[in-house]
């Protein structure tokens, strides 16, 4: 996936801004001609005109006196404009590496962004100009007192909280839930649906795309592409659901194609892309939470049911040659556990998720909230009985078996934890992290930061994520011309 790490460094350039046509115009920039227009010839080049060659020919020498100039100026005027053209494409090729640490938060202020790119602040200041022209981000007319280069004060770059947003949707195995995601991951509205997730695709896709067309109705935001979440392995290049097990899906579902059939038939424009619910959690949280910096991120959530695993590596998403890496939930993590899905016995998918909590503390799962909020409340509320106890202390030494495995393969910098394995981490942390070294070499020699993941809704904002990317990558053939 791209733009999940650092941004693309480019050159010092010419600054460049373009219209709200998308035409464009040369900027000002330190050592550059005129703005609005080709850099100037210098005096020089056009003033020497070339001497006589012998006496008597002075109607020769003063026509070549004045072509010479003429050519001189042509040839420089033509230069000039062939570089103008080179460096008109290099600066309108900061605009997405700028956007991405906007939409990140790693640029916070025009010198950031100016530091962080590696041009001058003419340059700097002409990116953020055209993207705010195309009603991306908004940078603040008076320059603020912080952040600002050797105290000097600097303007504050954000995201444009009225700009256009991306369609999101998650389904899980109680539901879905839509919602509107614009820019730095900020959930616009929401609209969530708690109904039975029949087994054909196509119906829930239609009601899932359905709520979110209704939430552009409402709000009246243009809207830039629709993503995806599901509780499967999704296979590339197809986009199909390999193993939809807790929705009782037909395995190999098309829901890419079948998601893409109902946005366009919703009449929402862009690309309409789908992913795995936990590849896309960890994808919001390394741009936008828990996971922001880390280079090699592991994180591993249980959600309505099961459990499953992501890996940012280099800041990339890993997804494996075809879309199935870190399928976690099927690590064994006691051999005479219980019976699952795929065949196996003691996974981690049946031994450590909401379902496995609440029959470990003896409760009897009822229909009218979620498994996943039934499993929260009995953790949060009833803590203290000795039934939950037990069950709390059993499932963090499963999921600690399991991190450990799976930090002595991937030697992770840091792992995030999601769902109910978030409340797990929060319900005694110190066991869980001594599971987690004692089981391990790499933990054992330094530890591995384990932290909560921090967004509401990730699967949802990393869905969204999906869908910003073709614009994050070039806002301005995207968009093409200001909102």
């Amino acid at each position: 996936m791209n733009g999940n790490g650092a941004p693309r460094r480019v050159g010092d350039v010419t600054a460049v801004s373009a219209g709200t046509d998308g035409t464009a115009g040369a900027g000002t920039d330190e050592g550059s001609g005129s703005a609005g227009g080709p850099a100037r010839a210098d005096a020089s080049d056009a003033s020497v005109a070339p001497k006589a060659s012998a006496p008597g020919s002075a109607s020769a020498s003063a026509s070549g006196s004045a072509a010479a100039p003429t050519a001189a100026a042509a040839a420089a005027a033509a230069a000039a404009a062939g570089s103008a053209r080179t460096k008109l494409e290099r600066g309108r090729g900061a605009l997405g590496p700028a956007l991405e640490l906007v939409h990140t938060g790693r640029a916070p202020t025009r010198a950031v962004l100016t530091a962080e790119l590696g041009v001058t602040r003419a340059t700097a200041g002409a990116v953020a100009a055209e993207l705010e022209a195309l009603g991306l981000i908004r940078v603040d007319s008076r320059p603020g007192g912080a952040g600002g280069t050797q105290g000097r004060p600097s303007h504050r770059l954000s995201v444009d909280e009225n700009g256009p947003v991306a369609l999101a949707a998650q389904v899980h195995s109680d539901g879905f839930r839509a919602a509107l995601v614009g820019l730095g991951g900020r959930i616009v509205a929401t609209a969530p649906g708690r109904v039975p997730v029949s087994a054909d695709p196509a119906q829930v896709l239609g009601a899932v795309v359905e709520a979110g067309a209704a939430l552009l109705a409402q709000t009246g935001r243009r809207c830039i592409g629709a993503g995806l979440a599901v509780p499967s392995a999704v296979a590339e290049p197809e986009g199909t659901a390999l193993n939809p097990l807790h929705l009782a899906w037909p395995a190999g579902s098309p829901v890419r194609a079948i998601f893409a059939d109902c946005v366009k038939e919703a009449g929402i424009d862009g690309p309409a892309l789908t992913g795995n619910d936990v590849n896309l959690a960890a994808l919001a949280e390394h741009r936008h939470g828990a996971g922001r910096s880390a280079q090699h991120l592991l994180c591993v959530a249980t959600g309505h049911r099961g459990v499953g695993g992501a890996l940012v590596l280099d800041g990339r998403l890993h997804s494996g040659s075809s879309g199935l890496a870190l399928e976690v939930g099927h690590l064994t993590v006691n051999p005479e556990g219980r019976a699952c899905h795929c065949g196996s016995r003691g996974c981690l998918d049946v031994e450590a998720d909401p379902l496995a909590f609440l029959t470990a503390a003896g409760r009897t799962p009822g229909p009218e909230v979620s498994l996943l909020q039934q499993a929260r409340d009995l953790l949060r509320e009833e803590s203290a009985d000795p039934g939950v106890r037990a069950a709390t202390e059993e499932l963090i030494d499963r999921l600690g078996l399991g991190l450990a495995g799976l930090v002595n393969i991937l030697n992770p910098d840091r792992i995030i934890l999601g769902g109910l394995h978030r409340e797990l981490l929060y319900a005694d942390p110190e066991r869980l992290r001594a599971v987690v070294a004692d089981r391990s070499l790499w933990g054992r020699s330094g530890g591995v930061p384990i932290l909560p993941c921090t967004l509401d809704h990730n699967s949802l904002v990393g869905a969204a994520e999906l869908a910003w990317q073709p614009v994050l990558d070039d806002p301005l053939g995207t968009l093409g011309t200001a909102a």
